[in-house]
């Protein structure tokens, strides 16, 4: 995982957490870097979350957030409405965002977390195509430029 540290760091994102949502940010961290281990991190303290990328520039890029909460801790997906979810984990009824609260490190670990994330960057992939400008759709045998 590669983290962009101009706006702060991982630690800096948990830092007033209780330990055990600090642990749990922690083990979900370390799953998005084994699921996607060329993911890029983005750490936004003010904002208290850490975005997981992609690409290291636009909100387009992003596949998924940590964000610690009072109690527990919140993986979301800015395209989570696209992702498969057999199991019924996400919450939301936004046009796109969704998200699951993690209140243990057992909740982690389960099977259908790490697909969701599988999933989750398999589809920013194809939406945003090879080198983050051109979706291919082999359906059509045909692209579509998207913006830079």
């Amino acid at each position: 995982m590669h983290t962009d540290t101009s706006r702060g760091t991982f630690e800096d994102v948990i830092h007033s957490s209780q330990p055990q949502v600090a642990a749990i940010a922690h083990k979900l961290r370390d799953l998005i870097a084994e699921v996607h281990p060329d993911a890029i991190e983005v750490p936004r303290p003010t904002e208290q979350h850490a975005d997981y990328g992609v690409g290291p520039n636009k909100i387009s890029e992003i596949f998924a957030y940590i964000c610690p909460m009072q109690g527990y801790v919140r993986l979301g997906f800015y395209y989570g409405v696209s992702l498969p979810d057999p199991n019924g984990l996400l919450e939301g009824t936004g046009k796109r965002l969704r998200h699951i609260k993690m209140y243990s490190i057992s909740e982690v670990e389960r099977p259908e977390v790490r697909r969701l994330l599988e999933a989750a960057v398999w589809e920013r992939k194809k939406a945003l195509g090879p080198q983050n400008k051109v979706v291919n759709l082999p359906q059509k045998k045909n692209s579509i430029e998207l913006g830079s």
